[in-house]
């Protein structure tokens, strides 16, 4: 199922409605679809380079919206979230942000998992629809989320301009592993600023 969904949306990106449909599987990707926009960005980029900005933009825009519809389905609509928190596996770790925010330390904790799954290959609609279970901060929640997938989608948009095939050869060899590579650095770099800040304030 997941290759068919593949291929589709690499057909997709060759289609003459190519933004609208990459803006579709951008928002439904932040909410239930398995396919990353980043499939249809890097061939669509290639096609077309004078435009990287506008396809990182479509793709960026669409998927925090897509993540916002994640965390309503989270926040009104208990057991169509756990369904799919089920099915990507995540109950178990659900269950203990539940507790460690209750207890309040998983603040920070879930500032760092959010942008990372953002960032980072993890399933990115697990976590928008698990802000909304856990009633997280929607601004912030939307904040993070824009800084997540605009950095993510822009070195996508970004790298595919520059670098054209070579980039997508090296994001079907080593793009999981680099992305999460450099999203645990910028979580890295993050918490040592604030902590510079909480001691020197």
């Amino acid at each position: 199922m997941f290759q068919r969904l593949y291929k589709k949306c690499l057909e997709l990106a060759a289609h003459k409605s190519s933004n609208f449909y990459l803006g579709l599987v951008s928002f439904i990707e932040s909410s239930f679809f398995p396919i990353p926009p980043d499939v249809m960005i890097i061939p669509m980029v290639i096609a077309k380079k004078r435009k990287f900005i506008k396809i990182f933009l479509i793709a960026s825009m669409l998927s925090v919206l897509g993540g916002i519809f994640g965390y309503l389905i989270g926040y009104f609509f208990f057991d169509l979230a756990m369904y799919v928190i089920e099915f990507y596996g995540y109950q178990d770790k659900v269950e203990n942000l539940k507790l460690s925010m209750s207890q309040g330390s998983g603040f920070l904790m879930w500032l760092s998992i959010l942008f990372l799954a953002g960032f980072t290959p993890l399933p990115y609609k697990a976590f928008t629809i698990s802000s909304g279970l856990i009633a997280f901060n929607l601004p912030i929640f939307i904040i993070v989320s824009l800084i997540s997938r605009s950095l993510r989608f822009f070195i996508v948009a970004y790298l595919s301009y520059k670098f054209g095939e070579l980039f997508s050869e090296f994001m079907e060899k080593h793009g999981s592993k680099w992305f999460t590579i450099i999203g645990i650095i910028v979580v890295i770099i993050f918490f040592i600023i604030y902590l510079i800040f909480k001691f020197n304030g």
